[in-house]
């Protein structure tokens, strides 16, 4: 059944309620995909159920797939008892004519000889660490020794013994063993790793963590919740913080007694960590359910799903190489973008120069300690992050105020940056790969700096070499500018200058590994200085995910326009046609449920053209809140008006103040406005969705809210303006991103010399297009969240009725777009809606996706 199931698809498929017919083509299309080992783009609106097809459509390929893996198994194992069994009867029979019994009985002892050698280098080895452990403990009584042996006579001997600070300092050195560098030449763990990976495993990737918990909630839902084992994983951030939380610690200011038990964290502990894993992997738990498990149960919930993740069948949301993996990444509309920030790096001048005062301390306390070898990569990372610095303007060497800083932005390519720092001589490669990869440096030098911040640990490097003094001197006095242009909070000072940004460090060292193309440098040498590495080629790094993975599914909403992501992404990586699939589906509302109009002009018959020197007249101004006045008049419940930036917002919100527009629109709905903080965010939503469900139970003056929101804030994507709380969403302009900015400009300049022309217009041009309408379309979709909901959607811009433009709009939407030269028709076509659809309760409160 498993094996028909793999060849011949399925033909259902188990799911919770009756699936609606998309869903079932969904279903049937991505099990294609994954048992064909293919790239699958697929595209379901949200409202569809795409989650619930994810889940089920992969997990029902997965329990075939693991099925028709062990029927194989046990196949090939009975085959293989079978000629074992032959094999050992023939030579029984030819034993007196095969080799003679003193040859094997030689093979077999010589493979003895051999294991036994290896158990004792390995004991060896165990006990040269020990020893060097030990030496280390015994610190100060080898330097009593052996100055007592220097001695003649006793009277010497009593004026050469340690004084207390040095033994304070050597019980001290002790304690540091945690955060010495050992040995860089380790054994590569991730091939140990990889061999703990025994199944086959599904990777689920969003952006976002509430969008990873509602998937959770849907496997829940799904009839594989009682069947499959699923973790969540946390971030780097996370193993960075509990790496020094499980270690040993003091108090500030608090000595250990000699004797005394070191604290460690109390939620890590191996039996406890064990059972957490064992309930993990029994049932399906969000973040928030394994966050209640780990205080049931005192375990650490962090490293309890690290145990748990090698027999793991589906876990969220990090990637790992193997064979037998496959990757889907939900919500990837953004996808490109999203590689190229992930892989990109910024590093400050202030953290470049905390960084190489406080390695530069690090090594001067352990240099006793530390083998050559590191010291000499400490030496090529303090000289890279010199000519870093150099780059910005600051002065390692000289005296600063004697020559001129240069301003201004500059762009340069990877190897034209790496010669102007004068740092092209250094291996980077060998750097990272066999030092910052094997010696943990920045968890190192991060502990250091949380241990000593305060005492002695400063933003200055001590030195008792004059020498040593004039050659930082620039350095500091350049740092000491930087900090001059930075404003900090006087609570917030010794935090924040007792961290170490080791890490970004390494990140940016890592950028700067990418080939010459496919990246450029980007220098600020204004305000807060900064060098930025921009990747300009996403391609090269998913090309490692296509290669590596049997099946990717890049999953969305709104993943138009389709051609530019496949030419950009997957043909760039090297992927070919064939294996590629595509699936698109349309909404399981009504046609009639959803109105979307282009308006070119409004009720004054002002053309409606937002570009940029035309979206700041008065007219125009004046024109938009006619418009909101007169959809405001017959659409009930909540409208949701986006504008193009949080600039032109402010502009045209203050220009309505002035003109009375304003308070007219006040008079028929509550006005909101997305709020630039994000810890605010929630509030204005509830307050939004409150006012909304008053106004539809009390007949009074107002007949729900007006929202103001921005393309691209924190309301245009993974908020759900669902049912009475989004009747109408109207799109004021274009959002088209900066053309002026340097980043983009070299994006585009990337693009049209690498990508085909296609369509009349440049890949550059395409981008632009692309960006602008990605954008639109995550906002547009707020509104449409179910079966039963209805909404209008109004674009204002003469601009979207340009084919091009229209038809990047989803195939639901731009199938039953109209375009309407005056506001007349339009505005009737409002109308009818509203004598349509009476009122319609909410049917569930505003939630997040």
């Amino acid at each position: 059944k498993a094996e028909s199931n793999q060849k011949n698809g399925r033909a259902q498929f188990p799911f919770p309620y009756q699936p609606y017919n998309i869903q079932e083509q969904f279903m049937q299309a991505l099990y294609s995909t994954l048992d064909q080992g293919k790239v699958g783009i697929f595209e379901s609106p949200t409202g569809t159920g795409k989650s619930l097809s994810l889940i089920c459509g992969a997990l029902s390929w997965l329990t075939d797939y693991e099925e028709n893996r062990r029927q194989e198994a046990a196949a090939l194992l009975h085959d293989g008892e079978a000629a074992l069994s032959t094999s050992t009867a023939q030579s029984s029979t030819s034993s007196s004519s095969a080799e003679p019994d003193w040859i094997t009985d030689f093979v077999q002892k010589k493979a003895e000889r051999d294991l036994v050698s290896k158990l004792k280098e390995e004991e060896s080895k165990r006990k040269k660490r020990e020893e060097r452990l030990e030496m280390i403990r015994n610190n100060v009584q080898l330097k009593y020794a052996m100055k007592r042996k220097s001695c003649e006579d006793e009277e010497a001997f009593k004026l050469l013994q340690l004084s207390k600070e040095e033994q304070t300092e050597a019980q001290g050195d002790q304690e540091d063993e945690e955060l010495i560098i050992a040995e860089y030449e380790s054994d590569d763990e991730s091939k140990t790793r990889s061999r703990l990976y025994t199944c086959s495993q599904i990777y689920y990737c969003s952006r976002t963590h509430s969008q990873l918990a509602q998937f959770v909630h849907e496997v829940q839902k799904s009839p594989f919740s009682k069947d499959i084992s699923l973790v969540t994983l946390g971030s780097r951030q996370v193993s960075f913080f509990c790496h020094f939380v499980e270690k040993p610690h003091h108090e500030e200011g608090v000595k250990r007694k000699r004797g005394q038990a070191k604290s460690v964290c109390p939620y890590y502990k191996a039996s406890a960590l064990q059972q957490m894993r064992d309930d993990v992997l029994g049932t399906v738990h969000d973040i928030e359910q394994m966050l209640k498990l780990g205080r049931e149960t005192h375990s650490c919930p962090y490293y309890a799903t690290r145990l748990a993740v090698p027999p793991a069948q589906v876990t969220l949301p990090t990637l790992y190489s193997y064979f037998y993996l496959v990757v889907i990444i939900d919500e990837a509309h953004n996808l490109s973008d999203t590689l190229s920030c992930i892989h990109s790096a910024e590093l400050s001048g202030a953290q470049l120069c905390r960084v190489h005062s406080q390695l530069t301390q690090y090594a001067d306390r352990y240099k006793s300690r530390l083998k050559a070898k590191n010291l000499m990569y400490i030496k090529q990372i303090l000289f890279v992050i010199e000519g870093l610095v150099r780059v910005l303007g600051g002065k390692v060497g000289q005296n600063p105020q004697s020559q001129t800083t240069q301003t201004g932005t500059e762009m340069l390519s990877i190897n034209n940056f790496l010669f102007k720092a004068q740092i092209d001589n250094i291996n980077l490669f060998k750097v990272l790969q066999r030092y910052f990869e094997k010696s943990l440096i920045s968890r190192k030098l991060g502990g250091f700096v949380e241990k000593y911040a305060g005492l002695g640990v400063s933003l200055h490097t001590p030195s008792s070499s004059n020498k040593e003094n004039r050659r930082t001197e620039g350095l500091n006095r350049y740092l000491q500018t930087l900090q001059s242009n930075q404003s900090t909070l006087p609570g917030q000072r010794a935090k924040v200058l007792s961290a170490s940004p080791m890490m970004q460090v390494e990140g940016f060292f890592m950028a700067l590994t990418n080939s010459n193309s496919d990246g450029r440098v980007v220098v600020h040498r204004q305000g807060t200085s900064s060098v930025k590495f921009l990747l300009l080629n996403p391609a090269v790094h998913f090309a490692q995910v296509l290669k590596q993975c049997r099946a990717v599914i890049i999953a969305g909403g709104t993943m138009q326009p389709v051609s530019d992501f496949k030419q950009e992404l997957l043909f760039s990586a090297g992927v070919g046609e064939e294996r590629i699939t595509e699936f698109s589906c349309g909404h399981v509302i009504p046609p009639e449920n959803i109105l979307p109009l282009v308006l070119c002009s409004g009720p004054s018959g002002q053309e409606l053209d937002f570009t940029f020197q035309n979206r700041d007249s008065p007219r125009m101004m004046d024109e938009t809140g006619r418009i909101l006045s007169n959809i405001c008049n017959v659409v009930p419940g909540g409208v949701v008006c986006f504008f193009p930036s949080y600039e032109y917002s402010r502009r045209i919100v203050s220009h309505w103040e002035a003109s009375g527009a304003l308070t007219r629109l006040a008079n028929k709905k509550k006005i909101f406005q997305e709020p630039k903080k994000a810890n605010q965010v929630e509030q204005v939503l509830s307050e939004f969705s409150r006012c909304i469900q008053r106004c539809a139970v009390d007949a009074g003056g107002l007949s729900g809210a007006l929202l103001f929101s921005v393309v691209g804030g924190k309301m245009s994507e993974g908020i759900n303006f669902s049912d009475d709380l989004g009747r109408c969403v109207v799109m004021v302009g274009m959002p088209y991103p900066n053309i002026k900015s340097p980043e983009l400009q070299e994006k585009m300049s990337y693009l049209d010399k690498h990508l085909i022309h296609s369509g009349g217009r440049s890949p550059g041009q395409a981008l632009i297009e692309n960006l602008c309408m990605k954008a639109v379309n995550q906002s547009i979709g707020r509104a449409i969240r179910h079966r039963g909901d209805y909404s209008s959607i109004v674009l204002c811009d003469r601009r979207y009725s340009r084919p091009a433009t229209l038809s990047k709009l989803p195939a639901w939407i731009k199938d039953r777009t109209s375009t309407h030269t005056t506001f007349g028709p339009a505005f009737a076509a409002l109308r009818k809606v509203r004598s349509k659809y009476t009122h319609v309760p909410t049917l569930k409160p505003l939630y997040h996706d």
